[in-house]
């Protein structure tokens, strides 16, 4: 890919993504360019990933082909409202942020934009990213697609309506904190009953680990592979009258609304 890309922000969401970006070969570490509050953030990413970095957020604005904008929801307004007069027509605007609409993104630059929205995920990190999409009309599909390839260096994604991308917090981008809490809490059994806290851990980590593979590269559904394990009068079973006696699902579910009650209530504070 022959563009160059820039970030306005560069926190670990955006450091996840230019690493994979460059291990994956799919763009060039001279292609991207940074911009950070920072004289120790600038000097972190370039020592890490020798892209180019700099003070200006205008600069990175003026020169960028696709713009990935990392910072705070709250900052957006004044971000866009300092580069709008910088930004080519072409360009492709990303946004990261909680509750932020493209048609917000296009008000806060005060000119049609070109905005693709967007929620990833921490496991981005890792390499096993989930971003949800979605994209305003001035998008073409063409356009879609090399920013698909872009987020397929470290993750997957799946496109969505708008109208959805409220609900994609709790699903995907908050989720890895829930799944957090469950390994912490198995790996607590775990050493309650004897294991070490690192094997516990590991152990735990890689439970989890496989039964995602499971279910993804089975295709069957999480109830179908929950009886496979599942025997009659069982030590499986036994737990698992546990977990419903202590509303587990119903608990995952209440979170999750949770979530996206907040998300809508940050969308209203932009």
């Amino acid at each position: 890919m022959n563009q160059t890309i820039g970030f306005i922000g560069c926190g670990k969401m955006a450091q996840a993504m230019i690493g994979g970006m460059i291990r994956s070969n799919t763009i060039s570490a001279t292609n991207i360019l940074a911009s950070a509050l920072t004289h120790e953030t600038r000097a972190k990413v370039s020592n890490l990933f020798g892209i180019e970095v700099t003070d200006s957020n205008k600069e990175v604005a003026e020169r960028a082909d696709v713009l990935f904008l990392g910072v705070a929801p709250n900052l957006h307004k004044a971000v866009l409202t300092e580069v709008t007069d910088s930004l080519k027509a072409h360009t492709l605007v990303i946004t990261m942020a909680a509750g932020l609409t493209t048609e917000d993104t296009v008000s806060f630059a005060g000119k049609p934009l070109k905005v693709i929205r967007t929620m990833p995920n921490t496991p981005s990190l890792a390499g096993e990213g989930m971003t949800a999409i979605s994209v305003n009309g001035l998008v073409e599909d063409h356009e879609l697609k090399q920013v698909q390839d872009l987020f397929h260096s470290f993750g997957k994604t799946e496109v969505i309506s708008e109208e959805l991308m409220d609900s994609i917090p709790a699903i995907s981008g908050s989720s890895p904190a829930y799944v957090y809490m469950m390994i912490e809490a198995m790996a607590d059994g775990g050493v309650r009953q004897g294991l070490k806290r690192d094997q516990a851990y590991r152990l735990a980590a890689q439970a989890v680990l496989g039964a995602a593979k499971m279910v993804l590269e089975t295709g069957k559904h999480p109830g179908e592979l929950k009886d496979q394990v599942t025997s009659p009068g069982g030590a499986t079973v036994a737990a698992v009258e546990t977990l419903e006696r202590g509303r587990f699902r119903g608990a995952v579910l209440e979170a999750m609304e949770s979530c996206t009650a907040r998300v809508i209530e940050l969308g209203k504070d932009k």
